[in-house]
């Protein structure tokens, strides 16, 4: 009982650090005036604003009550414990393990205090060099990826979708609808190299294949970035996915090409053609308004003399299935070698690596340093 009652009074300490460090007081303040304007006779003759309002409200509450349900558990457990009564050991041995389990994902959240951390996200994934094995590779990240958001709770929306000419494929864009989705995606974006034998060689020999995923924040309202429309290129055509007759018989589908950046977007899940154009308008401005920002923290980074670099070549994630079989960050050096359960979306692992890494200024320069031929 005594090491019972040892751990809850470090975990007490911890969560008190944790409520200081996010600033729960300022929340519960800011939920308090959001409120108050919501009470207001006019709050909803502006319905979007509205709705983001109480939204946002929602999303604070939700926060505040979480912590505040964790430490009194904490609170109501150490008191049982500090009883000493042998009968309840079990059941505080078990409600223990799993506060540490609760504790131990808040102060993961605590590390998520960026300005868009805790934004809903976009997420593409788009295959790589490589034909069929690069297109079949990017089916398996699509699918890795869809396991994490249905076991953490994520709501996903296709936006977008395409695929490969024999297998696999080519691209897909997605909105992930969720607590901090944004923030933790952050470490998943660059590029994610392959190794196995292929599954369409019939000589079986050993391939590397690549595939590059991409995030950007889905802010809710309006990003102010103004788009000319003579610098758009806006094409029409008929939805591939499902729909009924009315995908087979109008154009509802749209394709938005930035001609100054060469950025391209489509979007066809939505109802109309106008819907469409106005989701694929969305993502490209928050395309647009997160290269300017990632322009921006480049140009700190560069006076810091600490830029880390996630393009196109620059893998951050190694998986390798073949002569062995481990996935390595390798910004990181987060390493798991039960590559199954990393492709059924046991993810969580290389996303705490990073963020701490981020948080701590350690993550590394991107590169394939594993002992291996491509």
């Amino acid at each position: 009982m005594e090491n019972i009652t040892a751990l809850l009074e470090a975990m007490q300490a911890q969560i008190h650090e944790l409520i200081e460090r996010v600033d729960l007081d300022s929340k519960a303040r800011r939920a308090a005036d959001l409120e108050i304007e919501a009470s207001a006779p006019d709050f909803w003759s502006n319905p979007e604003l509205a709705q983001r309002v109480m939204q946002e409200i929602s999303r604070l509450k939700g926060e505040i009550e979480h912590w505040n349900t964790i430490r009194a558990r904490i609170n109501d457990t150490l008191e049982l414990a500090q009883l000493e009564d042998a009968t309840l050991h079990e059941d505080l041995a078990n409600e223990t393990r799993q506060l540490q389990d609760a504790v131990e994902g808040l102060s993961l959240q605590t590390l998520l205090n960026g300005q868009y951390d805790d934004q809903n996200a976009i997420f593409a994934i788009h295959a790589g060099a490589g034909g069929t094995d690069s297109q079949d590779w990017a089916l398996m990240l699509e699918r890795m990826y869809l396991r994490w958001f249905e076991n953490n709770g994520y709501k996903v929306e296709i936006l977008d979708r395409s695929e490969g000419e024999e297998a696999g494929l080519k691209s897909v864009t997605m909105s992930i609808k969720g607590d901090y989705a944004y923030g933790y995606l952050q470490s998943e974006q660059g590029v994610h190299r392959l190794v196995r034998i292929s599954p369409f060689d019939a000589a079986k020999r050993r391939h590397t294949s690549f595939s590059k995923v991409e995030l950007w924040p889905d802010i809710e309202g309006d990003i102010e970035i103004e788009i000319s429309e003579k610098d758009l290129k806006i094409e029409t055509y008929r939805s591939s996915g499902a729909g009924g007759q009315n995908v087979q018989k109008n154009d509802t589908a749209v394709r938005l090409t930035h001609i100054p950046t060469g950025i391209v977007v489509s979007c066809q899940n939505q109802r109309s053609q106008t819907q469409n154009r106005e989701r694929a308008m969305q993502i490209l401005k928050a395309r647009l308004f997160e290269i300017e920002r990632k322009k921006r923290d480049q140009q700190i980074a560069a006076l810091k003399g600490d830029i880390v670099s996630a393009e196109w070549g620059n893998q951050i994630r190694s998986y390798v299935l073949h002569p062995y079989r481990i996935v390595k960050d390798h910004r990181t050096g987060f390493e798991d070698a039960n590559t199954d359960a990393v492709l059924d979306g046991r993810l969580s692992g290389f996303m705490e690596a990073y963020l701490r890494a981020k948080v701590n200024q350690t993550l590394a320069q991107p590169d394939a340093a594993l002992d291996l031929e491509a």
